[in-house]
């Protein structure tokens, strides 16, 4: 149904524009690069034949697919970002294309030995005998979510070009700085109009999620004290060591490497440190929210021991909360799923129904009033340079994406 070398020539050309955020910039959008991808995405909304085309101030841009029906359906949503993670560079992305994949290693960069292994990834092996999308070896991909950006223009494309496939109103967006946890701030719901929305943000073909990681981070401040080391007895505080001791009393066990599921975790992600101050960086992640709580309080709690042992206030812990989990606002809209994992089944797609280990703008979008579950837009291994995505997939979140169209007003009739 998706013509193959049509959804790839277009994730290609996205991908290759950066769209790096910035974690470190308070402006919106983060980054002046992802305005560089918007202005594209508006060219090719209206060529494709979209209505009420906009980019806004913010680098958010809306459009809408007209009801072709004479009847009332609900709205539904469409909705992916434009910028690529921080964590791993997004400049300068090249592409390469793996037609029929054999099974085995992957060389994404001959000249650093670069390999893209089943033996370690081995979700490869679910895709033999398929396209595969990848880097080479020196960038990220961008399928975080240039793949979900592709399936939604793609699949509004087929639909205007597919009259006789009856849908009702369907609203899409793309939003700036997801990546930095921004992605949804700015968002005007009330503008987007939609009685609820997908995020095309997920990971693997037949992914469909509703429920998210309580989010929040962690800045702990350790100040040392300075002295000759020469002379430094009963005088010096050396902050690293502290720092060092406030890390081995969480819970080893409960890091991301060691944590599946429903498990959360306590990421320490980056430290600067020298003997007089010493900054630490984690990211809290639960599913429970009295979880999340109770792990927020453990972080205050090191602390507390710590300057009491000193008897002075050496460190400081400043908490942020970042997202909650959707799944409160879902649950009371289940049949918003429901429709999903029956537009799957239609077109022979295993629904795997879990937890997402982490956010989408679906989380804060759901706490704003539009409930919204998460997608799989088919990639793997996102935020480095093992990303990889399969054409097949992308081919089929588009076909879902027309199908979900479809069933709503079969649904709604």
């Amino acid at each position: 149904m998706i013509d193959k070398q049509h959804i790839t020539n277009r994730f290609i050309k996205y991908v290759t524009v950066d769209t790096e955020s910035n974690p470190n910039n308070p402006d919106f959008p983060s980054s002046e690069n992802q305005w560089d991808l918007a202005k594209i995405l508006v060219e090719d909304l209206k060529a494709i034949g979209l209505q009420e085309v906009e980019l806004d101030e913010n680098c958010y841009i809306m459009a809408t697919l007209p009801s072709n029906i004479n009847y009332k359906v609900p709205t539904i949503g469409f909705i992916s970002h434009i910028d690529t993670s921080p964590d791993f560079t997004g400049k300068n992305v090249k592409p390469q294309i793996v037609k029929n994949y054999n099974g085995k290693d992957i060389v994404l960069n001959q000249d650093e030995n670069i390999i893209l292994s089943p033996d370690y990834f081995d979700d490869l092996l679910q895709y033999k005998g398929q396209t595969l999308i990848t880097t080479n070896g020196t960038t990220l991909l961008g399928a975080d979510d240039k793949a979900g950006i592709t399936e939604i223009v793609t699949a509004m494309e087929y639909l205007v070009a597919h009259p006789e496939i009856k849908h009702g109103k369907i609203r899409i967006c793309f939003t700036p700085d997801e990546e930095v946890g921004k992605g949804a701030h700015l968002f005007d719901v009330e503008k987007f109009g939609a009685d609820w929305a997908y995020t095309m943000d997920g990971s693997q073909i037949g992914e469909l999620e509703y429920e998210n990681f309580n989010a929040g981070s962690a800045k702990i401040t350790i100040n040392g004290k300075i002295v000759h080391p020469g002379y430094a007895k009963g005088k010096m505080i050396n902050s690293i060591l502290l720092a060092n001791e406030f890390i081995n009393a969480l819970p080893e066990n409960e890091v991301p490497e060691k944590t599946t599921g429903y498990e959360g975790f306590y990421h320490l992600h980056d430290s600067l440190g020298t003997v007089e101050k010493t900054v630490l960086e984690f990211i809290i992640r639960d599913h429970d929210l009295e979880a999340f709580q109770q792990r927020k309080l453990v972080l205050q709690n090191i602390a507390k021991k710590i300057n009491e042992r000193l008897e002075k206030k050496i460190i400081t812990v400043e908490i942020k909360d970042q997202y909650f989990n959707m799944k409160e606002k879902i649950l009371p809209v289940m049949h918003i799923v429901d429709l999903v994992e029956e537009a799957m089944l239609a077109i022979n797609i295993s629904p795997i129904i879990k937890p997402i280990r982490g956010g989408t703008d679906g989380s804060q979008l759901s706490y704003k009033g539009l409930p919204c579950p998460n997608i799989f837009a088919g990639g793997h291994n996102f935020h480095g340079r093992f990303e990889y995505v399969p054409v097949e997939s992308m081919q089929k979140a588009t076909e879902l994406i027309v199908k979900i169209a479809e069933k709503a007003t079969e649904k709604y009739a």
